[in-house]
Formats: structure tokens, C-alpha cells, sequence
């Protein structure tokens, strides 16, 4: 899939309701399958909006005692001075990226197309997002960071990408990927893009997961860069 020779199942699809004319490609956590987040889409869906929920490969994690299980690429930690796999990122990034091309081919222009994910599948978001030539409808980034930060904004120098709205939410109580570093990571967005298109979202006492009142915002959000088109 994706010329990637590690093979992953294909994606978990909630179709829109009427003809899809946009698109929202969202990527799972460390450890997770795209099941979940295309039944919690289905619940929030948009008629003419079609949603992707990839499955990541899976492979040993550094973290978790070199454990397999899907990961989009290997993490050696969560702190801010970790070393990070920018192989790994690079080619997982690349894959998101052939998957943008195959809507594109399928119909939905990249500008019709919103980026996504939770905790490492929105770090990925962002990455890819920043360093594509394929325009983009937005970013919904979850519990996440950016990752690869100190290559940027060299990285971005090509980026379509610009000025485009990004939604980032962040539970304050969050002991897995710090609080703190969503908003470092929101900060270090607003040199890279157009620092008026960011919302950072904080939710009170909320963990490492998403709530009910955050999925309520991601579906403001994909209502606003994703509107229906006239002749629908």
C-alpha cells in the first residue's frame, strides 16, 4: 500500500452520505488501529464529506521495550530532547502523501482534503502538512507535537501549506504527551504559517484521549474549511 513494503490492512472508511466532494484523512495513535476514530467520525459525519482512517504497520516500538504494534514510525521518548526516527517519519510521511494522491485521483482536489490525527498520528499530520507541495484544506491535530521541530522552517520552505487553518486541542491533565508541549508546539506553528490561522484549544482535566466537547470543535472546524460546494 502506498509503496510501502511494510503492509498494513486498508483503511477504515466512513462514506459520505451523498456524493463525496472533500475528504478527511485521520491518523491513529501508537498502539491503535483507524477503527475507533472512523466510528467516532461516523458519529460527528458531514454529508458530502468522506472520512480515512488509515491502519499504521506494524513494528518495534523503542519505547515500548522494542514491542511490535502500529506505529507510524519508532519514538525513542517523550521528552523534548528525545532522538527521533527521521527515517521513519520521513517515509510514513511520504506514504500520507500518496494517499492525498489517490483522492486527488479518486476526485477530491488536495485543497478539498483536511489532515488529521491523534497524539503520534497528528505529529505526523503536522509534518507532512508542512513539508507537502499539496495544498491543503487544514490540519485537525490532537494531543500532539510536532516532530523533526529543529529541521523547520527550512523543511517548510516549499510548503503549499502556508496559510492554512490549523486546529490543535490539548487536554490539560495529559501525562503521556505534556500539555505544555501543545503549546510549545502551537507557538513554534505560528513562526511557520500564518500565525492567525491557529486555534489551540485546552481542555480542562481531560488525560490523553479526546472528550465529547473536543469533537464537537473538530466538527466546527471541518464544517468551516470543508463547506459544502454550491452545486451539491
Amino acid at each position: 500500500m502506498c509503496g510501502n513494503s511494510m503492509s498494513a490492512p486498508l483503511p477504515a472508511i466512513v462514506p459520505a452520505a451523498r456524493k463525496a466532494t472533500a475528504a478527511v484523512i485521520f491518523l491513529h495513535g501508537l498502539g491503535d488501529t483507524g477503527h475507533g476514530w472512523a466510528e467516532a467520525f461516523a458519529g460527528i459525519r458531514i454529508p458530502h464529506v468522506k472520512y480515512i482512517c488509515p491502519h499504521a504497520p506494524t513494528m518495534p516500538v523503542s519505547l515500548n521495550m522494542r514491542m511490535s504494534m502500529p506505529s507510524w514510525f519508532d519514538i525513542y521518548g517523550l521528552s523534548p530532547d528525545a532522538n527521533e526516527d527521521e527515517t521513519g517519519i520521513k517515509r510514513a510521511s511520504e506514504n500520507i502523501k500518496a494517499l492525498i494522491d489517490q483522492e486527488v485521483k479518486n476526485g477530491i482536489p488536495s485543497h478539498r482534503i483536511l489532515l488529521g490525527g491523534f497524539s503520534q498520528g497528528g505529529a505526523l499530520s503536522l509534518y507532512t502538512a508542512l513539508t507537502t507541495q499539496q495544498k491543503l484544506a487544514g490540519v485537525v491535530a490532537l494531543s500532539c507535537w510536532l516532530p523533526l521541530r529543529n529541521s523547520f522552517p527550512q523543511a517548510s520552505a516549499n510548503s503549499a501549506n502556508k496559510d492554512m487553518h490549523v486546529l490543535q486541542c490539548h487536554g490539560d491533565a495529559d501525562p503521556l504527551v505534556p500539555f505544555i508541549f501543545g503549546c510549545q508546539t502551537a507557538e513554534k506553528m505560528k513562526s511557520l504559517i500564518n500565525p492567525a490561522n491557529i486555534t489551540f484549544k485546552s481542555y480542562r482535566g481531560l488525560p490523553h484521549s479526546a472528550c465529547p466537547e473536543e469533537m464537537v470543535d473538530v466538527k466546527r472546524f471541518i464544517e468551516k474549511q470543508l463547506p459544502p460546494i454550491s452545486n451539491e
